[in-house]
């Protein structure tokens, strides 16, 4: 299904560049060490994460029946896969580095389009694993405030998704 094996090309190149240009930036206003130092430590905090996302990802692919995994979330899965995204997106721990490789691992099992756009907005809207951050910080009134009107755009922007936007390839 996968339609470019090159598809990270394009935004790496536009990552390297805003990053070259950061630290010409920061090489003018001597940081460039302390940024570079920086980016080190956070790039050994997220390595664990990205390395059993990414297994995840690549396991999911090949434990899951092709059959199976397109009846529950392919692209003739309906309202099934696009509740199913919904609440898997909703449960899934982690920021991008977690999410986003487990999405591509569906992707590249042929999930559909309408599950795959229910996962990542409710990942982005519901998050549970947030919520106690957000209680914590925020209070309860406005987390449920937030959580009840926020409640049903994961599944309409799955229906949209599916419905008017069916005809794209994804990755």
């Amino acid at each position: 299904m996968q339609k470019n094996k090159n598809t990270m090309i394009i935004p790496t190149l536009i990552l390297g560049f805003i990053a070259i240009g950061l630290l010409i930036f920061g090489h003018k206003n001597g940081v460039h060490i302390q940024g570079l130092k920086n980016g080190f430590t956070m790039t050994i905090q997220i390595l664990p994460l990205l390395f059993f996302s990414f297994i995840i990802a690549g396991m999911i692919q090949v434990l899951v029946s092709p059959d199976a995994l397109l009846k529950w979330i392919g692209p003739e899965s309906g309202v099934k896969g696009i509740f199913l995204g919904t609440i898997t997106g909703a449960i899934t721990p982690g920021g991008p580095f977690v999410s986003l490789p487990i999405v591509a691992g569906f992707i590249h099992s042929g999930a559909g389009i309408g599950t795959t756009v229910a996962f990542i907005t409710s990942w982005s809207l519901w998050a549970i694993m947030r919520l106690p951050l957000e209680i914590g910080i925020l209070g309860w009134e406005f987390t449920i405030v937030r959580l009840v009107s926020s409640a049903i755009l994961p599944i309409i922007a799955g229906f949209i998704a599916r419905f008017f936007f069916s005809w794209v390839t994804i990755i």
